[in-house]
Order: structure tokens, then sequence, then C-alpha cells
């Protein structure tokens, strides 16, 4: 009887790897995390599950976010635009508010891919907005601390015989970001932040919980060697250790399902640590991430490649996988109008007279604006949008990013020759424009608030790690630089990243590098005229 079950079970187990749909695709985000695992050289990092898929994929070293910031780095990610152009200023929940233009609609990733045939599901999260542009097929729940239980949650839908298109799953954790208070069992007057970890060293359902010991954790050259920066990083890491076995389980259910080498896996995060000096920043700590890419279907394996890749790159590679990328426009194939796509969405929800409206003679001039309003009110309850949101006039058509798909296994293989970043808010009260253009050899960063001291995230301000030095005084040390000159920047951070990565010597008024200022200076305003950056105007006025 054993036997006739293990042989069935067997027979099952390759009848659903038979018929199982080709070309999946796993898209798996942290929220900031900085390239701190085994298989970028981090020997203190626990991470075998993304280790391996960098050993047997292409791991890239030269990852960038556009910005370091939640929503407006996720809204990159899922439109392949800059934030400045896609809408997504800063964070979308809450009274911050932020929101990605309507017309968007047309280079949405999971509209795209469900465009080239695609089943969408998310889970995890979301932090975008608005979601008749960002709309999956499928919303999954599960705790976002506990990617161990996502994975779980998902197993339904990734083994799921009843669709024979194949999958599109983005899965995004809560881990590493900050949460959950301060360990209480510090013996610090300064307690570090918990990162999502259980107090008095408990463990999450399912998780095998690693702890690390303060003393052992490295210190990233932006942060400062203290005790409150050592007993965050030890939170930090656990938390990401965490994120790991959610990987690894992730793994096991597509292979156990016959569907791992059938499966695109992406591993990368948002932006980096929530530190500051990471994060809501355009230094290294807040734009490098880890990024991991195992395509089944390419040949050559357990490559580390240079080349440098960007945020605004996922959209279109996710898409060209999938075979829905057009080649001529670098846009979708079935590229859907998005003028057309809101008139059939009034069409399907015609506007009815608005009770409360009171009736107007015809040429009272406030009767347009009243009927305005009505629309207005009558549309955002129904799912079409308003104008005032569409966007550019002119169609979103093209993506600012290119697809790394052909890439993928040369190691020696070049991509972006300039990177370009693009801050603008984190949260609503913290304006402070960035915009960066960087290559192998210089970065320019152009701080168009320089007048203003530099504003902080609610999180990273109350950071033990932050307050520690702040309470020293503006003199004090903080990883490369001072207190006072991460507070106070100036207009113009010029680094030459091949003699000096850790940003410590600015450039920007040493006449040697005059002529090296000006020219990044020009090819910051052109790609700013190209991608239609508002804050071109500040060159004029600034």
């Amino acid at each position: 009887m054993t036997r006739l079950f293990v042989i069935l079970t067997i027979v099952t187990l390759l009848s659903t790897s038979a018929f199982a749909a080709e070309r999946n695709i796993v898209f798996f985000i942290t929220d900031d995390e900085s390239p701190t695992l085994g298989c970028y050289g981090d020997e203190t990092a626990v991470s075998p599950a993304i280790d391996a898929i960098a050993a047997d994929g292409t791991l890239f070293r030269n990852a960038f976010a556009t910005t370091a910031s939640c929503s407006a780095s996720r809204s990159v990610v899922m439109s392949g635009l800059h934030n400045h152009a896609n809408g997504q200023y800063g964070h979308q929940h809450g009274y911050h508010k932020f929101s990605s233009w309507d017309n968007l609609v047309s280079l949405a990733l999971p509209r795209v891919l469900a465009g080239a045939g695609y089943r969408t599901a998310h889970i995890g999260k979301y932090h975008v907005a608005p979601e008749e542009v960002y709309r999956f097929e499928t919303y999954l729940k599960g705790n976002t601390r506990n990617a161990v239980q996502m994975a779980e949650h998902c197993r339904g839908y990734l083994t799921d015989t009843s669709d024979d298109r194949p999958f599109f799953l983005y899965f995004a954790t809560s881990d590493p970001h900050r949460s959950g208070g301060t360990d209480k069992t510090s013996q610090r007057e300064l307690k570090p932040n918990l990162f999502g970890n259980k107090p008095n060293h408990g463990a999450h359902d399912g998780v095998d919980e690693v702890f690390f010991d303060p003393a052992d954790v490295p210190i990233p050259a932006f942060l400062p060697d203290t005790p409150e920066t050592r007993e965050e990083l030890a939170q930090y890491y656990q938390s990401c250790a965490r994120i790991d076995q959610g990987v690894a389980r992730l793994v096991e259910i597509l292979k156990q399902a016959g569907l791992f080498d059938k499966t695109l896996f992406v591993f990368t995060s948002d932006h980096g640590m929530a530190f500051a000096g990471g994060k809501t920043t355009v230094y290294e700590g807040g734009l490098r991430v880890p990024f991991v890419v195992r395509n089944p279907y390419e040949d050559t394996r357990g490559i580390v490649c240079g080349a440098m890749i960007s945020h605004i790159d996922i959209t279109p590679s996710l898409l060209d996988f999938a075979g829905g990328l057009d080649p001529d426009t670098n846009g979708p194939q079935n590229w859907v109008d998005p003028v057309e796509y809101w008139k059939r969405q009034t069409e399907r929800h015609p506007v009815s007279p608005d009770p409360d409206d009171v009736p107007r003679p015809a040429d009272d001039p406030s009767a347009k604006v009243a009927g305005r309003q009505s629309r207005h009110r009558l549309s955002a309850s129904r799912g079409s949008a308003p104008r005032e949101n569409r966007g550019p006039r002119k169609p979103f058509r093209s993506y600012h990013g290119r697809s790394w798909i052909p890439i993928l296994g040369d190691p020696a293989a070049e991509h972006h020759k300039t990177i370009f970043a693009s801050h603008t808010f984190h949260e609503i009260q913290m304006y402070y424009p960035m915009r960066v253009v960087r290559d192998k050899q210089y970065k320019l960063i152009w701080n168009i608030a320089h007048g203003l001291p530099y504003p902080f995230a609610s999180d990273l301000w109350a950071a033990s790690s932050w307050q520690a030095q702040f309470r020293l005084g503006e003199a004090a040390p903080y990883g490369e630089k001072t207190v006072g000159e991460y507070i106070h920047r100036p207009a113009f951070e010029l680094y030459d990243m091949t003699t000096d990565p850790n940003e410590r010597t600015n450039l920007a008024d040493d006449s040697q590098h005059a002529q090296v200022l000006q020219r990044y200076k020009a090819l910051l305003k052109e790609y700013q005229q190209r991608t239609g950056d508002p804050w071109i105007l500040k060159w004029k006025y600034e």
C-alpha cells in the first residue's frame, strides 16, 4: 500500500510538472535592505537560500535604486519610470497622499504582464497608488514580518493548475524595515529598534530565528562604530535572516511542484538599510541594493556581473522575459492607450446627476465648476480617473529603463554607462529634492534645497545609532562625515568613486575638477529634460 502511494505521488508530481506553465516569474522585494548577504561577501549574514540562487544565476554588483524612499521607489519598480515622471513623489499612505499619474495604467507592471498573458498576484507590502493603475488580479494575505508564512500562503496560487497561464508573483516583505518598538533588554540608555523582531528573543511562527552578537557585526563606512550602532545592526541582521528563510520556503514550494526550472526568480530591495546615511539619502548606503536573478532558461549560471543596472530596468526586463516588450518603442507590445482606457471606464460607469448639486442657470460660471466637481466625485467613487490626476498630456509609451535579460550570464557585459537618481520626498514634511548622475568614475549630487537642514524620517531621527552621535554635537563623527556635515549640505557634491567609494571628499569646489563638475551638470540637465523632470526649472532660480 505504501509503495503504491509513493508511485501515485510520483506520477502526480510528474504529470503536474509536465503541464505546468512555462516562463513564470517570482519577484521578491524586501524593505530597506542593503547588499548585506553572503553572496556579496558579507561573512556575518546568514543567507544560504539567496546565496544558492546567486550561485545558480546572475549577481549584479552594481545595482541601484533611483530613490531611497519606500513608495517612491516601488513606483519606479512597478512603472519603469523615475518617480519625478510617474507622479509618485513620496509616500502613498496616510496624510502623505502621493499617487502616481492615472495614465500610467499603460506601463504599470502588473497590467502589462496581464496584457502579455500572465495571471498576476501580490502578497505583502503594496505602498503605491492608485490601485486601479497598479492592479493585480489576485491579492494574497500574510504576515509581512514572516516571509515563511507568506510563502505558504502563496502555495495554492503557485500550484494552481486550473489556469494554464504562467504566473507572476510580486512578493514584498516588510522586513527588515524598522518596527516593533525597542529592545527593552538592552542595557543602554538608547535602546535599539527591533526591526520587526519579536521582543525577548521570541520567534515568529515557523521561523528558526537567528540571533547576532553586536560585537560581531560589520560596520558600513557611512555609520559610526558605536555600541548603539552595533546593537541596531544585530537586530537588522536578524530580520534579514528571517527573509532568507522565506526565500527557502518559496524555492521548496516551486521545486515540489516542478516549477523551479520554469520560473524566473528575482531578489532585490526597494533601497538601502534604514539608518541615517542609508535610507532617504542618495549616498551609496541608500541607493545600492542587492540584485540576484536566476533565469532557468539561461545556460550560463553562477555569474557575477559588474554592469550598472537600475530599478527603472525591472519592469521592461520582466516584460521582456514574458515576451511582451516592443523593441521599437521600449514599451509594451500590447500597449493600452490610457486616454481610451479611461474613456471606456467612464462609459462603463456613466455619470449621473448628483442629487446634492443645486441647479444653476446655464450662464452661471459656477455651473461648470459644480459639474466638474460632481463628475470628479462620481468618477472617483466608481473607479474611473478624474482628469486632474491623468498626468502629462503625452501618453506614457516607453520605459526609462531597458531590459537586462540579454546580459544575464555574461560577467563582462555592460548595461547603463550612466545611472541617474531622483529623490524629492519621503514623508510629506521631508521636502529635500536631490538629483544624481553617476557612472563608474564620478558621482554628482545636486542638493536642490541645500539651504535647508537635511530632514529626517521619523524612524531614523529616533534611531539610537543616530541619537547617540547627535547628542554629542555637530562636530561628532558620523561614519565618514560629521553630524554637522550630514545635516548641512552644499549645493553640489562631486565624488571620485574609483578612489573615494565612501564619498568622503567633496570635489565640487576643487578647481582641478571644475571641468568634470560642468560636464556632469550638463549630463544631469540633459537627463532631466529627456525624462520630463519638473525640477529642471530649479537651475534658473536656486
